[in-house]
């Protein structure tokens, strides 16, 4: 179950690469600029996630309008999310959370992809946060299957009232 909404965010530091090289992520470096939304993801090459990261690439103007950030979170190495960005001209800032730690601490680590896979082991659920400049959560959503998307359109509601 993810944290609930009014509570103070877990704070993380999650490896990203791009062709600069590795770099930190952290949610807090946010805090007192902009809203992060925070977007869990299973997999990286996968459809459902595949389709979900471009559709937001593809309308991220909206979120630099709302004055919010958008990290997406996945279990794999920065080095998989690499290839998957550039193959798939995915433009938000992709975080590995390969300990897992950070999909713990948000109450999204599932067991094989919410049961679809017997024995694949442990995925962040598809999940979306949306934190605000001060650290607290706003909205917080775990959609019922890997499968199903968040609401975007609560989610882009929740930002225009914190904007």
């Amino acid at each position: 179950m993810p944290i609930a909404v009014g509570t103070k965010a877990p704070d993380f530091t999650l490896k990203s690469k791009n062709a600069a090289g590795v770099s930190d992520v952290k949610l807090s470096a946010n805090f007192g600029q902009k809203s992060t939304v925070i977007l869990f993801v299973p997999l990286a090459f996968t459809g459902v996630c595949t389709a979900e990261l471009c559709d937001i690439t593809a309308g991220l103007s909206a979120y630099n309008d709302l004055n919010a950030a958008v990290i997406g979170i996945s279990v794999d190495s920065p080095f998989a999310q690499e290839q998957w960005a550039t193959k798939e001209k995915i433009g938000i800032t992709l975080a590995s959370d390969l300990n897992k730690q950070t999909s713990t601490d948000y109450g999204v680590l599932i067991n094989d992809l919410g049961g679809l896979i017997a024995g694949f082991g442990s995925t962040s659920a598809r999940a979306a946060f949306v934190v605000d400049k001060a650290g607290v959560v706003q909205y917080a959503e775990q959609t019922a299957t890997v499968k199903d998307l968040p609401n975007f359109a609560a989610i882009k509601e929740t930002l225009a009232k914190l904007k």
